[in-house]
């Protein structure tokens, strides 16, 4: 087994479990120098730990230290103020092993668990409609994600959200994919921005409200977008007031990488002056892009001349054309090929070294680390926690909530009894206002009934002189009816008479 491993390490293979050997090869490897066979750590690069330069670091709270293999009697440590860092530092005491612990192996412990998770990484593409953010994104990871074609008739702006599961030797990626659709296709573009606020600040409260359960899923897809790629159109000139606003509005909940999209539009000297003029209007406008760490020694200087170069040139395309004897990915035009991967024709492999290769992590890390963490902290001040009390003495989060229980409990009091007051007080105006009409209601009433007594002895007087009349006629009639019949009777009478 210690000839496998001894030749595994001479071929530069990449070994990221501690190899299983017995006793005897162990204390042979650390005799020879070779250190601890546990493979080389991530890019390939070979190191063996030494143990003169591991430093055990010692909690201030333990008390003691049980050296194992070092020492037989435990060595005293100081006592930590935990308010003090100075203290601190001093109460942290460096030892050098005598032998081989193990723990050298965590770094390694740490990769094989991660392999096995696998990583996740959501990226925001911002730009107008037809500008390449879909043909750039397949170009990005050699890939076909399936997508639909967007249309310039959006009445708003609008995104689209997909999820994709990649591999690449045995590292899986959970890609998340934001892309903008009718975006600056309005007419009044405004409020063009608001939906791109509304969905990173909706991805941090999703997160925030995670966190804050009591019961949190371990296995959570975080949605929070790491990186926004942010498409400028090919003018030549300056950047659009379009531009400017997006980006100075969200430049604070992401991290922004500027892009000039299709710069194959654009000579290489308008390209120049484009460039700086974009970066001048930054500045000017004081909007904050994304500048890649110049910290880390291994990348530090290649990440520094980087970020003289942005906004990356960039042209995508998945097509294949064929340059002399080989294929390329790039673009074929009447006067010549454009390839996609050659840096004297754009920025292409920059972007995809600068963004994938070499500043994933640390996207992450600035968006978890700062980004949400302002969102967090302006979130918690808003619902009234904070980390001093009003004396600037450290308050714990029992405390906060005590203090924020009771404040509720006294405005909920507060607004019962002022709720109570409203209720009588509203009850009372009620009863006057019945009252009001009651009283209002029986006077009409009252006054109904009078004009009805009034009809009533007026109707029975027309009533009673209709009888006399009918009185009357009846008499009047009567003595018609004498006087008719006694006339009929003289005339009768006369006829007889004549004859």
């Amino acid at each position: 087994m210690l000839e496998n491993y001894r030749n595994l390490v001479a071929l530069g293979h990449q070994v990221y479990k501690p190899a299983v050997i017995t006793q005897l090869e162990q204390e042979e490897l650390w005799t020879r120098g070779e250190g601890h066979p546990v493979g080389a750590p991530l890019g390939g690069r070979r190191q063996a730990l030494e143990p003169s330069a591991l430093c055990l670091l010692c909690s201030w709270n333990s008390g003691h230290l049980f050296q194992s293999g070092m020492a037989e009697k435990p060595v005293d440590m100081f006592t930590q103020t935990p308010n003090n860092e100075d203290t601190e530092k001093e109460s942290i005491r460096c030892l050098t092993t005598l032998g081989h612990f193990g723990f050298e192996c965590l770094p390694y412990q740490l990769v094989s668990k991660s392999m096995r998770q696998g990583f996740s990484f959501n990226i925001l593409c911002v730009g107008e409609t037809g500008i390449g953010k879909s043909t750039l994104i397949n170009a990005l990871f050699n890939t076909n994600l399936k997508d639909n074609k967007s249309s310039h008739f959006y009445p708003n702006v609008g995104l689209i959200v997909q999820t994709y599961d990649l591999q690449e030797s045995n590292v899986q990626l959970k890609l998340t994919v934001v892309k903008t659709v009718g975006y600056g296709d309005q007419t009044n573009k405004e409020g063009s921005y608001q939906p791109i606020i509304d969905y990173i600040d909706a991805q941090f409260e999703a997160y925030l409200q995670e966190e804050l359960k009591i019961k949190r899923s371990f296995k959570y897809h975080d949605t929070r977008i790491h990186v926004c790629l942010y498409f400028i159109s090919p003018t030549g000139h300056s950047l659009k007031s379009l531009d400017l606003l997006t980006m100075k509005n969200i430049d604070r909940k992401v991290n922004i990488i500027p892009l000039i999209a299709k710069a194959d539009t654009v000579s290489k000297n308008d390209l120049q002056k484009f460039k700086s003029k974009i970066m001048s209007e930054l500045i000017s406008n004081g909007i904050q892009i994304y500048q890649f760490p110049t910290d880390d020694e291994t990348i530090g200087q290649t990440n520094s001349s980087m970020n003289g170069m942005l906004p990356f040139a960039v042209v995508g395309s998945t097509d294949e054309v064929k340059v002399g004897k080989r294929m390329v990915r790039g673009r074929h035009y009447p006067w010549g090929v454009l390839q996609v991967e050659n840096e004297n024709h754009c920025d292409f492999v920059k972007l995809q070294d600068m963004l994938l290769c070499m500043n994933m992590e640390d996207l992450k890390e600035q968006t978890h680390i700062h980004l949400y963490e302002c969102y967090r902290h302006r979130k918690l001040q808003r619902m009234g926690f904070t980390d001093v009390g009003p004396d600037n003495q450290p308050i714990s989060f029992q405390e906060i909530y005590e203090a924020k229980r009771l404040e509720f409990y006294d405005q909920c009091q507060r607004e019962e009894e002022e709720l109570k007051k409203r209720f009588m007080q509203q009850v009372k105006d009620r009863e006057i206002a019945f009252k009001d009409a009651e009283k209002e209601l029986q006077d009409k009433f009252e006054h109904l009934k009078s004009i009805q007594q009034e009809e009533i002895m007026k109707l029975e007087e027309e009533k009673r002189q209709l009888e006399e009349e009918m009185t009357d006629f009846s008499k009047t009639k009567a003595v018609c009816e004498t006087l008719q019949t006694q006339a009929c009777t003289n005339i009768k009478k006369d006829k007889d008479r004549k004859k």
